[in-house]
């Protein structure tokens, strides 16, 4: 469990800085210089994803159950999963509908993704990775919001064509990843076969 924690430091608390340290940010990357902030940054969030992945791996071994969730939470939880990588896509996807109402979708991805995991794992290891992915999300979109504000940041209306390739993207990448790549990767099929 120590690995899983200090992996998301590292990678939460990096990902963190804008939100909680915006000003300091600013000044370091002017004082070292925007290649190696982000070499910097990159290399420290590397180690946190590799020491987070590595520590649920882990931790995933010795299991503790705090809840059980019903079934029906597994099925839910794959729809909200649906809806979190159509959001991501949108943040990626030029002229979108999505991304012109919520302003930040990946943001919003994130939070529906960690919410819906959530939902559906009630071991120890889970509620730790998932609740730490969505408090942060939540004070990333907050944040997010909060500088849209201050800037009067309008974000571009969307059209057609862009709503529709974010929601076939996202549907696209959800599948595979449902139907293939959670099993190989995690080692659970969210859909059974």
């Amino acid at each position: 469990m120590t690995l899983l924690i200090v992996g998301l430091i590292l990678f939460v608390g990096t990902h963190s800085v804008r939100i909680f340290a915006d000003d300091w940010r600013r000044r370091a990357i002017a004082r070292v210089g925007a290649l190696a902030w982000k070499g910097g940054y990159s290399l420290v969030s590397l180690a946190g994803f590799v020491l987070l992945v590595w520590g649920y791996g882990e931790a995933r071994g010795v299991p503790v159950l705090l809840y059980d969730p019903p079934r029906v939470l597994y099925h839910l939880a794959s729809l909200l999963t649906l809806v979190a990588f159509v959001f991501v896509a949108a943040a990626y996807v030029p002229a979108n509908h999505i991304k012109a109402a919520i302003g930040h979708p990946m943001a919003a991805g994130v939070k529906v993704w960690a919410f819906a995991h959530l939902l559906a794992n009630g071991r120890l290891a889970d509620v730790i990775l998932f609740g730490a992915f969505l408090a942060w999300a939540i004070a990333d979109f907050a944040a997010a919001r909060r500088r849209d504000r201050a800037t009067g940041t309008r974000h571009p209306a969307g059209r057609a064509v862009g709503t529709a390739t974010a929601v076939i993207a996202g549907t696209a990448v959800w599948a595979a990843f449902a139907f293939w790549a959670h099993l190989w990767l995690i080692g659970v099929a969210p859909i059974p076969r």
